[in-house]
């Protein structure tokens, strides 16, 4: 993750409100927050995350309002001036509040001096005589003059205030708390991590997106899921097939070299597939990375390779009517006419600098995919939805998107492909062959199409056959789907002792899913509770499809439990200090967790070596003496 804003990032502003504002850093634009005011993006592109900015009033020669830097000394002022107070020991919740409470049957009402109620028995604490001067006229124009960032609005209200010294320390601290809340102009920039963007989707938009799933629930997932780096790159050679090449040409898929990889069924619009992501360390744009990215937008038209100018020349000679050994005709500029050279002079060497070399450009069948650390995501649809790897800088629908760490590690690929690749006609469609004088003659956008779904159809073979191969190192699942019948195609294909985590909103698919495989169904298993299953193999009881008493093989997975957890947030105050009683979000969510078990092959039986020894012991006599 970077540690500085950068062009085009996407932050999350933190309000005072506390509510969260997502917004993407573009250069030269104004930043609007709302009542708090805005300012321009660029006083904040540069500077580290996490600081605490504070909007200041405009200068009178400028449109714009400047920031200032809060020094945590201002922020935690007060905190720091209890803590170095004698005596700071918090006293007992009630000891020193003097309040008025309520009797059952009774009710109160506070009023002002004209008459008008301030507040009303319905609470079960009323402060005394709470009562603000200032009227709500008077506290817009103090606003609308917007001095010192809201502070001095703070300040008045709280001077303004007739029974302030009558208020209890909760009281105080509470009503100072909304107040700044309310008219503070600051603001503190996050980076968009996973956690960030989880709370702002679960509290602030549509939270059935994500399965309501939190950042415990996530935390849970990658902890039993045992997501980690999975090793360094190691990528397959190019081939170098040609164009009149086809099947025969592709590389085939190595199992010793497949290490590191998770599979996953991910409903959540790329939040899951974005945490693993971020655990394995190919979330983030390198530097390097992102200098190129931001480059690729301000990069000027470069010559054509010699390929294409060839390609181009053979093209041409095609065309009717076109006469080689006649000059191009001359170009008409305003009054002075530009006559086209027989020969193009070579460009000069501009700066001292050295032309890029360019990298030879690899054959259709060169598979790009990493074979190691590598994240594979099966879904229902045509597309896989990841649209929340956008605010990452990935977009999974770019043809030619420009370098990122997901490009080489994210691999897809739909239900279909996985169980039936011969009914899938990416798949199963031999690829195209062309000779090259064929290809010459074609127009530029046939040549396009014909080396594109070329590789297309070398990246489905490779990344069908990889999953089909197996040995995964964990499955990680937050899906809608039953998760028997995930079970049910994935289990065969991790190795032995591989993690299974799999996240639900409710419990009773989960609980139905461990009930597959509880000691009483696996108890009946080996008994000889399912008779047609006599003579399978091993391999085809992995894959045995199950029956109406046993839907799953009990054997494959061991140490199956459910499990969930749930952070609340607090209230600080003096002598309130509790946790919330009510918060956004939906549903708690469950994990179930499991490991991936290899069944003995045979007969087992336990025997032990019995041999009895006889031990001579000597009588000791004491000595009489």
């Amino acid at each position: 993750m970077h540690s500085l804003i950068r062009p085009n990032a996407w932050v999350a502003l933190k309000l005072p409100s506390g509510s969260t504002k997502v917004l993407q850093v573009t250069p030269n634009t104004t930043i609007s927050l709302g009542k708090y005011g805005s300012f321009p993006s660029n006083l904040i592109i540069g500077r580290p995350y996490h600081l605490t900015f504070e909007l200041q009033d405009r200068l009178p020669d400028e449109n714009f309002s400047r920031l200032r830097v809060v020094p945590p000394s201002e922020l935690y002022a007060e905190v720091f001036a209890d803590e170095a107070a004698p005596g700071c020991e918090m006293p007992a919740a009630g000891a020193t509040d003097t309040v008025i409470s309520a009797t059952d049957g009774e009710e109160f009402s506070l009023v002002d001096d004209d008459g008008n109620v301030v507040a009303r028995s319905n609470r079960e604490i009323i402060d005394e005589s709470a009562r603000q001067t200032l009227t709500q006229a008077e506290i817009e124009e103090l606003k609308r003059e917007g001095s010192n960032a809201g502070k001095d609005v703070i300040a008045k209200l709280l001077l303004s205030h007739t029974a302030l010294d009558q208020k209890t320390s909760f009281s105080l601290a509470k009503y100072k708390l909304l107040k700044t809340k309310k008219y503070i102009r600051r603001f503190q920039v996050s980076p968009i991590d996973v956690a960030n963007l989880a709370q702002w989707q679960l509290e602030e938009r549509d939270a059935s997106k994500i399965l309501d799933m939190r950042a415990e629930m996530i935390g849970l997932l990658g902890c039993w899921g045992n997501v980690h780096f999975g090793g360094d790159d190691v990528l397959l050679e190019d081939p170098g097939a040609t164009t009149a090449q086809g099947d025969e040409a592709c590389v085939p898929v190595d199992r010793d070299l497949l290490r590191g990889r998770w599979l996953v069924v991910d409903d959540t619009s790329g939040l899951l597939v974005a945490a693993m992501a971020e655990r394995m360390g190919i979330l983030y744009e390198t530097e390097d990375e992102g200098a190129h990215s931001s480059s690729e937008e301000h990069k000027e038209p470069t010559e054509p390779s010699a390929e294409q100018s060839s390609a181009s020349a053979a093209e041409n000679s095609q065309e009717p009517g076109s006469n080689p050994s006649v000059p191009a005709p001359a170009t008409q500029q305003g009054s002075d006419t530009e006559m086209a050279d027989a020969q193009a002079a070579p460009p000069e060497n501009q700066g001292g600098k050295k032309p890029r070399e360019q990298k030879p450009r690899a054959s259709d069948f060169a598979i790009p995919y990493s074979q190691t650390n590598t994240i594979t995501v099966i879904h229902g649809a045509s597309q896989p939805n990841l649209s929340l790897l956008n605010y990452w800088g990935f977009d999974i629908t770019s043809p030619n998107h420009p370098p990122h760490p997901l490009l080489n590690h994210l691999l897809t690929l739909s239900w279909l492909q996985l169980l039936k690749p011969e009914l899938d006609t990416s798949y199963s469609t031999p690829p195209l062959t062309a000779t090259p004088e064929t290809l010459a003659s074609w127009k530029p956008s046939r040549r396009g199409n014909f080396h594109r779904k070329r590789r297309r159809y070398a990246r489905i073979r490779h990344i069908v056959d990889a999953t089909r191969a197996g040995n995964f190192s964990g499955l990680v699942c937050a899906s809608t789907m039953d998760p028997i019948s995930i079970l049910r195609h994935t289990l065969p294909l991790l190795a032995g002792g591989a993690p299974v985590a799999i996240y639900s909103p409710n419990v009773e698919a989960l609980a139905a899913a461990a009930d597959c495989f509880s000691v009483p169904r696996r108890t009946a298993w080996v008994g000889g509770g399912a008779p047609e299953i006599e003579g399978l193999s091993a391999e085809e009881l992995e894959r045995w499809p199950g029956n109406e008493r046993f839907p799953l093989n009990p054997t494959l997975l061991q140490g199956v439990s459910i499990q969930t957890s749930r952070a609340r947030h607090w209230q600080v105050l003096p002598g309130r200090t509790h946790p919330l009683m009510t918060e956004r979000g939906g549903a708690d969510g469950y994990v179930l967790t499991a490991w991936r078990a290899k069944p003995a092959e045979g007969k087992i039986a336990a025997k032990g070596k019995f041999k009895r020894r006889k031990v001579e012991s000597e009588a000791v006599t004491p000595a009489s003496g």
